[in-house]
């Protein structure tokens, strides 16, 4: 997992945002983002918290985290009835961030 972020260390925070999103963001990612809040503002000459600059960078409207928490529970409902083990919150966020975000979260 962690080829996944080499070049790429803002997809780290796009992925804790989506688990965020979905209520599964662990403490020690969420203290991380809170702990790169500065760098943050810096890269990107802005304000506010790490959830807010990362929306802002995406581009992800305020309808979005319902949208994804509602795709996690549709989808989880489906994975565990057809594969009888417990859904992944890690692996999907990344799965949602390649295959909707694309390129986008890349840098």
């Amino acid at each position: 997992m962690s080829d996944r972020y080499e070049n790429k260390p803002f997809l780290r925070f796009v992925d804790a945002w989506v688990l965020k999103a979905i209520g599964h963001l662990d403490q020690a990612t969420e203290a991380y983002c809170t702990a790169m809040e500065p760098q943050l503002r810096q890269s990107f000459n802005t304000t506010g918290r790490w959830p807010e600059i990362v929306a802002k960078q995406m581009n992800f409207t305020p309808e979005l985290p319902a949208q994804i928490r509602k795709i996690w529970t549709d989808g989880k409902v489906r994975f565990e009835a057809g594969n009888g083990e417990a859904a992944d919150p890690v692996q999907f966020a990344m799965i949602f961030v390649d295959r909707t975000m694309g390129g986008a979260a890349q840098g």
